[in-house]
């Protein structure tokens, strides 16, 4: 079995096409936010060094914008259902409420 197919089975995709695009959707996620990351530590810190409080408000940022984002670009490529359904599972984990499904 390639990986492929693996990860078509873990995440019950109906394709390996579908898994290509939900692939492609977490690249595009993780490059737009790594290219984010530079103006915006540059607006709040200018040529400055950054302090401690200003990492820990951007790592706890970061998670509902990449979250937005890959949202976004789940919708772009066809795959909004896959990634809801994908933030609902990460924020019930995050939460630790249990899966009533």
């Amino acid at each position: 079995m390639s990986w492929l197919n693996r990860l078509q089975t873990r995440w019950n995709l109906k394709s390996g096409f579908q898994v290509v695009m939900v692939l492609i959707v977490f690249a595009c996620t993780g490059f737009t936010v790594l290219f984010l990351k530079r103006p915006v530590v540059a607006f709040f810190t200018g040529d400055g060094e950054q302090n401690i409080w200003f990492s820990v408000a951007y790592y706890l940022l970061i998670l509902p914008i990449y979250n937005i984002i890959l949202l976004f670009y789940g919708f772009l490529f066809g795959q909004f259902r896959f990634f809801w359904e994908f933030e609902k599972r990460t924020f019930r984990r995050l939460t630790g409420k249990k899966d009533n499904a």
